[in-house]
């Protein structure tokens, strides 16, 4: 591409007419000599550039992706010659010849080698997610999408040489065809290149199937085409006399869209009736019946097989009217009819055409919509590379369709390689350290270093697309707290520092109950009873094991002269007086405030007067709270920064009435607590059981999970604001749990 400037000084490109002629030239001269260069199938390269320019004409790409499609297999092949692309050809074919050697090299990756971790899924599916995961690689690894069109070109035109010359393809490369090309083709929307794709690989994949279904179809596909254009042509000339405007395609169903239809609805052939198929579409709804009664005029109708998704349409919201006519032959075939935003629906929208097919017999009984972000982006490329085949190309332009193309982002996550070949996807910036917690908690854990396509890095290096990364993990150690720091940079998975939370959580434990153990230890030596049962005396002090009584003991919420006690009289004579502070641990003998209690609040001179805890705050000791006298339930006790008593009092102050704490009683006081985290099984049992450690009594819980995020409201009973702070900062450390807080 060469540049010029407007009238306005703006540059703007101009197509270099000579650059696909230099490109295929420069093959000729370093690969096409007196020992041609060859690439691993047999193919010459000159063979398979003069391939791909065929089939890259019909897509309608631009002069440096054709000349890009020349270069990089001699780039590849040809010892020497990488580094003179971008002196001979420019920086964005340079550019264009280097995404399409790497994904090359993602490729080649066996997708039968499946590194199945988790023992719960089955072989089947975690195979099926790595071919999915690979799909997306691909497409997210090539920020230019053309270097997409011309992988495919390549594989398409490899394919076909070896059909041509009738030879053997490499292991795995009818299957990845299968897997991988045709339905990114089919993604693309580029229906010619993926039914040759998949009738090619097909061939070599399944030949004896292949030739049983080709027996099958008593006439030849030129046959079949010349029929189908005839009737197509009858058509149209009818809906002309009927003064329909229409717009009719059509095209005999291929080999293996044949034999995928067979096993996906279980059918024979003989029940096969979209073996030849064609699709009219109109204006509008009303024309959709009308062209429906012409070809039912035309041809003899099957009723059984008609389908009126118009009035009925499928639950993706698919629409269309699909009949099955007998054709002049005595053959069938089929029908479809819809309007143009039908059928805009159906190629770009929640039914998108690609998700039924490759969801198999499921997607064909109408069960898969396809709905998720990544299905609108596919749509949204579609789109464009339709647009870029009305478009001019003469002028490029920064809002021209190939302009956007290049610059077409897919996915939001990016995709790397473990040295086993496994397709891991992890979010944008993810790191090494993200990678490790990934594959097992255990390799995160104890990760100490990675390489990274070979290379040692740190470990809060942000990862891209397709490189290969290789953990080094020691046997010994933990997470290091720096981990959890976000401003480092190690971690950006939620996922991850949940793990890395939680080990820290564990190994605070750890420590409280290593504390407590030597506490427990000391009192027994001290009382000369160091042979005594560990459980037993637990369970006599009413903890159901030895661990729980050391926490409880570490954390000064279990007295040793309890202990002392227990072992002084086994036969369980008069416990000690509870101290004040042991006293306000026994939430469950207190009544609540909001069950009768007094409030323990006094109002500042005035006696006996009636008091009631606001349900707007909740105001708990010691909070500083305030009055506010109401018409006739007395006095309502608010926080002083409660939103609701800032708004009665700007209204009413003369109303307002000082207030405050009075002795500490035994009543406990009902308090909101709101908790937001990363949805996962377990999560309100380990939230629960926060605060049964902490003896806070629970009276009402509302939860809600959306996108993966659980937001739970408690309704507790703490006998004063400390404690539940104290909670607060217990319950943030639970795995997955985001914030804490009193509402």
């Amino acid at each position: 591409m060469v540049t010029s400037t407007d009238v306005t000084g703006k540059i703007v490109g101009v197509p270099d007419a000579g650059l696909v002629e230099r490109a295929l030239a420069y093959v000729r001269e370093v690969a096409d000599g007196d020992k041609p260069a060859m690439l691993p199938t047999g193919e010459s390269v000159l063979s398979h550039a003069e391939g791909m320019l065929r089939i890259l004409d019909g897509l309608r790409v631009d002069d440096a992706a054709r000349a890009a499609a020349c270069l990089f297999a001699v780039a590849a092949f040809v010892p020497g010659t990488e580094g003179q692309m971008e002196e001979r050809f420019g920086e964005e074919v340079a550019r264009l010849v280097k995404g399409v050697r790497q994904l090359l090299r993602i490729g080649a990756i066996a997708v039968t080698q499946t590194d199945v971790s988790e023992s719960s899924k089955t072989e089947a599916a975690a195979r099926q997610e790595q071919v999915e995961a690979l799909r997306k690689m691909l497409l997210a690894f090539a920020q230019d999408i053309r270097v997409v069109l011309v992988r495919l070109a390549s594989r398409l035109q490899t394919l076909r040489w070896l059909a041509q010359t009738k030879s053997a393809p490499l292991p795995g490369v009818a299957r990845e065809t299968l897997d991988i090309y045709a339905p990114l083709a089919n993604r693309l929307g580029i229906w010619q290149m993926k039914w040759e794709l998949e009738d090619l690989a097909f061939r070599f994949e399944q030949p004896e199937t292949y030739k049983r279904i080709a027996r099958l179809l008593d006439e030849k596909r030129i046959e079949r085409e010349s029929y189908i254009s005839q009737a197509i042509e009858r058509l149209q000339s009818e809906l002309a006399a009927a003064g329909i405007r229409a717009e009719v395609t059509g095209r005999p169903k291929h080999i293996f869209s044949i034999w995928k239809k067979m096993r996906g609805k279980e059918l024979d052939f003989a029940d096969l009736y979209d073996v030849r198929a064609f699709r009219v579409i109109v204006d509008d709804i009303k024309d959709c019946y009308t062209v429906l009664g012409i070809v039912h005029h035309i041809w003899q109708p099957i009723p059984r097989e008609f389908d009126d998704y118009i009035s009925r349409p499928k639950s993706n919201g698919y629409m269309s009217l699909h009949t099955v006519v007998i054709g002049d032959d005595g053959r069938a075939f089929e029908v479809q009819i819809r309007t143009q935003e039908m059928h805009h629906f159906a190629e770009y929208g929640v039914a998108a055409h690609w998700r039924y097919k490759e969801a198999g017999s499921k997607g064909y009984s109408g069960q898969f919509s396809a709905s998720e972000r990544y299905d609108e982006k596919i749509a949204w490329l579609r789109q464009l590379l339709a647009w870029k085949d009305d478009a001019d190309h003469s002028v490029a332009h920064e809002d021209s369709p190939w302009e956007q193309l290049k610059h077409a982002a897919i996915d939001d996550h990016i995709y790397v390689l473990t040295p086993q070949a496994r397709v891991v996807a992890l979010p944008q910036g993810a790191t090494p350290v993200d990678f490790a917690y990934y594959l097992h908690s255990d390799l995160g854990h104890h990760c100490r270093g990675a390489r990274v396509d070979g290379a040692m890095v740190p470990l809060n290096t942000p990862l891209k697309n397709g490189q290969t990364v290789d953990i080094v993990a020691v046997k010994q150690g933990g997470p290091s707290r720096d981990w959890l720091n976000a401003e480092l940079g190690y971690l950006a998975s939620s996922r991850a520092r949940a793990k890395v939370r939680a080990w820290f959580n564990a190994l605070d434990s750890q420590e409280t109950i290593a504390q407590g153990r030597s506490l427990i230890e000391k009192t027994l030596q001290r009382e000369g009873k160091t042979a005594v049962n560990l459980d037993d005396l637990a369970t006599r002090l009413n903890f159901k094991t030895p661990d729980e009584l050391y926490a409880a003991v570490a954390k000064e919420e279990f007295s040793l002269r309890h202990v002392e006690h227990a072992l002084r009289h086994p036969e369980g004579e008069v416990q000690p007086q509870l101290t004040e502070e042991e006293a306000v641990t026994k939430k469950s003998r207190a009544t609540s405030v909001a069950r009768g209690a007094k409030s323990g609040v006094l109002v500042v001179g005035v006696d006996s007067l009636m008091t009631q805890m606001s349900r707007c705050c909740k105001p708990a000791p010691p909070d500083e709270i305030v009055g506010f006298v109401t018409r006739g339930r007395g006095v309502s006790i608010h926080r002083r920064n409660c939103s609701t008593f800032l708004q009665l009092s700007s209204r009413a102050p003369e109303r307002v009435i000082q207030t405050e704490w009075g002795k500490r009683s035994d009543a406990v006081y009902p308090v909101d607590i709101h908790v937001e985290a990363i949805d996962r099984q377990g999560l309100l049992r380990d939230i629960s059981e926060v605060l049964s450690r902490e003896k806070i009594n629970v009276t009402g819980v509302k939860t809600l999970s959306s996108k993966g995020v659980a937001r739970m409201q408690f309704t507790a009973e703490v006998s004063e604001a400390t404690q539940l702070q104290r909670a607060l900062s217990l319950i943030e450390d639970v795995q997955g749990v985001l914030q804490a807080k009193r509402k």
